[in-house]
């Protein structure tokens, strides 16, 4: 591919400032990499230097070896990503990934005559999780709606931020199915299926086990329904529904997603926690992993310490 002379020369003299002895290991592939694709996707020479280049450092790093067929690889640019949590913005790290991900692409098919693969324009996290003030203002908002009004607003808030229940499971849920393990254990909820036992978080059992005694076998939420299930039974409430201006809608798709972040955030084994919310693997959190805040320095070293023999 011949390319025009600015842009060459800017490839044969790149070098990353203050640039570690690596460097030296994966100049020449580094450069080989953007020379062939940068024609192909529409970013700037020096960032794309700049970024597959970071990949490249971090894999010979991690003892992956200096090989881009190796470092390209889909779980390697997520791991690489994930790796920079804390040093950048959440923003620049999914543009890091689709940077990386168009160039291996790119690279197929320059190489290899691949057809590079359709790219579906889905949010990487389609749900924003809610800050804890958000979630103690819903709390004291729907404390203080009407008769069934309060009691739907707290089923959903319950069950979305305590369980990390799908709608359809929210839908699905009876004062039947939530059950005190001994006098004064943990919420269990037993109608929905899991791998594991679905424990409701600390701070929603009290509630959750008041609702579950005033329902007895009708569903927590919106009881007096006639259908199971319907696409906009959730959705609508919050739209007839809805908090004081400074909050922001309810969803239950953002509830599971703060149940998700906040398991996350206690450091819960992540295998645990898929099957805990029914994902297929622990890969599926990678996509909350920027909303998860870094650890302080003094809870790093007591987790990396771990406890004595």
């Amino acid at each position: 591919m011949e390319l025009d002379p600015d842009t060459s020369a800017k490839i044969t003299r790149y070098r990353p400032k203050d640039a570690p002895p690596a460097w030296d290991e994966v100049a020449t592939v580094v450069r080989s990499v953007v020379a062939s694709t940068v024609s192909a996707v529409p970013y700037d020479v020096e960032r794309l230097l700049h970024v597959t280049g970071c990949l490249a450092l971090w894999a010979v790093g991690t003892g992956l070896g200096r090989e881009p067929d190796v470092w390209l690889r889909n779980e390697v640019i997520d791991a690489f990503v994930l790796s920079r949590a804390g040093t950048i913005e959440a923003s620049t790290k999914r543009t890091y990934r689709t940077w990386l991900l168009r160039v291996r692409d790119a690279l197929a098919f320059s190489e290899r005559g691949e057809a590079a693969p359709a790219l579906l324009h889905a949010r990487p996290n389609p749900h924003q999780p809610y800050t804890r003030g958000e979630l103690a203002a819903f709390r004291h908002w729907a404390e203080h709606l009407a008769r069934q009004q309060r009691t739907d607003g707290l089923a959903l808030l319950g069950l979305g931020a305590g369980w990390g229940l799908t709608p359809k499971e929210v839908a699905a849920s009876r004062g039947t199915h939530l059950r005190r393990l001994g006098r004064d254990g943990p919420l269990l909820h037993t109608g929905v299926e899991r791998v594991v036992p679905l424990v409701a978080r600390a701070a929603w059992g009290p509630l959750l086990g008041e609702l579950a005694d005033a329902a007895g076998g009708n569903y927590l939420f919106r009881p007096r329904r006639t259908a199971a299930y319907a696409k906009n039974l959730i959705g609508s409430w919050p739209l007839v529904h809805r908090p004081p201006g400074h909050l922001p809608g309810l969803s239950a798709g953002r509830l599971r997603a703060t149940w998700i972040v906040e398991l996350m955030a206690a450091r819960i084994d992540h295998d645990l926690i898929a099957k805990a919310a029914g994902l297929a693997s622990a890969a599926s959190l990678a996509r909350y992993q920027h909303h998860v805040p870094p650890l302080d320095e003094a809870t790093a070293m007591r987790l990396l310490h771990g406890s004595g023999p």
